[in-house]
C-alpha cells in the first residue's frame, strides 16, 4: 500500500473524530437547538449552555481516551497472539476487573465511580499476570498456552462473580451499572487515575511495534533479523494490558471495539504496525463517540448504555465485513 493512501486515510480519520467530538458536545438525550450549542463553542451563548457545554467535555475526552486505549490493546494483542478473533477479554482484563470490583462490594459497599477504578484496575492487571504465569508455564513460545489460560482464567473468574451476585443481592445492584459499561458521569478526576496507566501503555506499545512487523513474518525469522520475540511479546502484552484495564476500570466493559477497529484499520492502512498505532487511536476514538452520541439520541429522552449500542451495532457489521471477505488476519 502507497505512503500517499496511508496518509489520505490516516487524513481522513482525523477529520471522523473531529466531527465525532463535535457532534459529542453539540447532541445529548435532550433535544437542544445545535445551533445554541455551537455558539458557545465558538465563545459565545447563554450560560445555560455553557453549564451543559461543561458536562459534556469529560464524557467527549473519556469517550475519545477509552476508545483509542481499547483500540490500540485489541491491535496489539491480535498481532502478538496472530489470532483475528482477540481482544482484551481475551487475556482475562474484563473479567478480572469484574471479579475485583464485586470483591470490593461485597466487602466495603457500593464500588462506584472512584471506588470503581481503584478496584477494578489491579483485578484485571492481576488476572493477566496469572494468564501469563499459567500460559508460560510450559516452556513453549506458542501463544495457544496463553490463549487457553486466559480462558481457563476468565471462567473461573466469570464463575466467581455470578456466584458472588447470586449469593449477595446487595453486591449485584452495584455491579450491574458497571458491568455493561457507560460514559455516563464520565468526570476527569477518574481520567487523571488511570491517565498514568494510559500513558505508560502507549510507550510501550511505541517501544514495541516496529518488532510486531518482523513478528508478524514468523517467530523464527523474527528471531533471526534480531528480534527478542519473548521480550517483545511481553512488551506488548505488557502495552495492551495497562491500555485495557485504565479503559475498563474507567468506564465499564465495553464491548466490539478492541475486537473489531484492527480489522478496520488493517483494512485502511495494510499490515504496516507503524502505520497501524495512529490509525487505531484515531479509528477507536470516534467510533466510541459515534456510539455514545447514538446511545444518548436512540432512545430520547432516556439514554441507553455505550457497551449496549457497541455490543448491539458492532457486532453484525464485524459479521457482515467477514462474510464479505473484507477482514483479514
Amino acid at each position: 500500500m502507497r505512503t500517499s493512501t496511508r496518509a489520505l486515510a490516516l487524513s481522513g480519520a482525523v477529520l471522523v473524530l473531529l466531527i465525532m467530538a463535535v457532534l459529542s458536545l453539540v447532541l445529548g438525550s435532550r433535544e437542544t437547538e445545535p445551533s445554541r450549542m455551537l455558539a458557545v463553542l465558538m465563545g459565545e451563548g447563554d450560560q445555560f449552555m455553557e453549564q451543559v457545554l461543561a458536562a459534556r467535555w469529560p464524557r467527549t475526552v473519556m469517550g475519545a481516551v477509552v476508545g483509542a486505549a481499547l483500540a490500540v490493546s485489541g491491535m496489539l494483542i491480535q498481532s502478538v497472539m496472530r489470532n483475528p478473533l482477540g481482544e482484551p477479554g481475551l487475556l482475562g482484563v474484563t473479567m478480572g476487573a469484574s471479579a475485583s470490583v464485586v470483591t470490593v462490594s461485597a466487602l466495603f459497599g457500593a464500588a462506584g465511580g472512584f471506588a470503581a477504578v481503584g478496584a477494578a484496575m489491579p483485578g484485571a492487571v492481576l488476572a493477566v499476570v496469572a494468564v501469563y504465569l499459567l500460559g508460560s508455564r510450559s516452556g513453549s513460545s506458542s501463544v495457544i498456552p496463553l490463549i487457553l489460560a486466559g480462558a481457563v482464567v476468565s471462567a473461573v473468574l466469570g464463575a466467581y462473580v455470578q456466584a458472588m451476585i447470586l449469593a449477595r443481592p446487595e453486591v449485584f445492584d452495584s455491579y450491574r451499572h458497571w458491568m455493561v459499561g457507560s460514559l455516563a458521569g464520565a468526570r476527569f478526576d477518574t481520567l487523571w487515575a488511570v491517565l498514568p496507566a494510559l500513558l505508560v501503555g502507549v510507550l510501550l506499545a511505541l517501544a514495541a511495534v516496529g518488532g510486531l512487523n518482523a513478528l508478524a513474518l514468523g517467530e523464527d525469522l523474527a528471531a533471526g533479523l534480531g528480534v527478542k520475540v519473548r521480550r517483545l511479546r511481553m512488551m506488548a502484552l505488557a502495552a495492551a494490558t495497562l491500555l485495557a484495564a485504565a479503559a475498563t476500570a474507567a468506564v465499564g466493559p465495553i464491548a466490539f471495539v478492541g475486537l473489531a477497529v484492527p480489522h478496520l484499520v488493517r483494512a485502511l492502512v495494510g499490515s504496516d504496525h507503524r502505520w497501524q498505532l495512529p490509525m487505531a487511536l484515531l479509528l477507536g476514538a470516534a467510533l466510541l463517540l459515534a456510539a455514545d452520541v447514538a446511545a444518548r439520541i436512540i432512545a430520547r429522552p432516556e439514554e441507553l448504555m455505550v457497551g449496549v449500542v457497541t455490543a448491539f451495532v458492532g457486532a453484525p457489521f464485524l459479521l457482515a465485513a467477514v462474510r464479505k471477505g473484507k477482514v483479514r488476519g
